[in-house]
């Protein structure tokens, strides 16, 4: 009895020893450097098991026993944990470190410019183009409802919660604005001002400029003159689809529309355009002074005139550069 008795004791240490050693080396094995030896991308859909990541490491190349790091989750009661997306793994990680890495849920930043100025159909468009964004969404958002702006989003995150951001973001820009909007403004809501905000948007993409114009059409609000814009002109013969690949005609400006600024007196039926922050700073906040008029200076920029014979004039002296500039097989701006 005693000899069997030592037996089994010995055997016991022995397991009990190869046990310890089997717990060190795969400790071991999973913090030592991996096999990846260049940064890399990879997408771990929802919905993937754990012997679906771990496969999908290795098939990467992030990990080389997956059976190893399914083993060393499962150890750390943690399984439940691992999130599912997109994840940068850096050269030489480690199994420990791709699973705080999953634990942790850094997934990858993806991001989607929306510029100043594009029509909501062009922004949906964009959304709707945008990879990594998933599902349908509302595509009935009117004009002027989303705000230009850059959103950061992850690989798997839906559409319609981006697109509801960019509204969300629009409304709290133009309240904020809106509370701290100059005194005897011509408007009497943010609506009116994103409007005429949208307005601006399109005749100038240059910040040093955006107040002086937005305060030329205050001045010609105030005085009930006609806005006279030729980008609502723009709108109403796109419709917001896009933009016009001709120049503007005198039949269009004679065009019918409650687009048309040179017909219709005041403001458009809606905004032409989603306008960004600082433009509708600008219409709340628009420079004092007593021009009524602008046109393009040819260098980007525009000239401004109190009276109607110097804008004429301004207006001469644009159009003869413009033919120079066409005569020599320039681009007019």
């Amino acid at each position: 009895m005693r000899r069997l008795a030592r037996r089994v004791l010995v055997g016991l240490g022995i397991v009990a020893a190869l046990g310890a050693a089997a717990v060190l080396w795969g400790r071991d094995a999973v913090e030592r450097p991996g096999p990846l030896v260049a940064e890399k991308t990879v997408v771990l859909p929802r919905g993937m098991g754990l012997d679906g990541i771990a496969r999908r490491l290795a098939e990467a190349g992030v990990i080389d026993r997956p059976w190893l790091f399914a083993l060393r989750v499962r150890f750390s009661g943690a399984a439940g944990k691992l999130r599912a997306g997109e994840y940068d793994f850096a050269p030489g990680i480690s199994a420990g470190g791709v699973m705080q890495l999953l634990f942790s849920g850094r997934t990858v930043q993806r991001r989607l410019t929306v510029p100043e100025g594009k029509t909501t159909r062009q922004v949906l468009d964009l959304i709707s183009g945008a990879e990594g964004l998933v599902g349908e969404f509302d595509q009935s958002f009117g004009e002027g409802a989303l705000l230009p702006e850059t959103y950061y989003f992850s690989y798997g995150d839906r559409r319609a919660d981006v697109a509801a951001r960019m509204v969300q973001a629009m409304r709290s820009v133009l309240g904020e604005l809106w509370a701290a909007r100059a005194a005897e403004l011509p408007f009497a809501t943010p609506r009116e001002a994103l409007i005429l905000a949208s307005i601006v948007e399109k005749e100038t993409a240059r910040d040093d400029e955006r107040r002086r114009i937005a305060g030329v059409f205050v001045n010609r609000l105030r005085r009930g003159m006609h806005l006279q814009s030729d980008p609502t002109v723009v709108y109403a013969i796109t419709g917001g689809r896009g933009v016009l690949d001709r120049p503007l005609t005198r039949a269009d400006l004679e065009t019918p529309s409650p687009y048309n600024t040179y017909l219709v007196p005041g403001l458009p039926l809606t905004p032409i355009a989603n306008p960004g922050r600082a433009s509708i700073a600008a219409v709340l906040d628009p420079l004092i002074a007593d021009d009524l008029y602008f046109v393009a200076d040819g260098s980007g920029g525009h000239v401004f005139a109190r009276t109607l014979s110097e804008h004429n004039r301004n207006v001469a002296r644009w159009r003869r550069l413009k033919r120079r500039r066409e005569g020599a097989g320039g681009t007019a701006e």
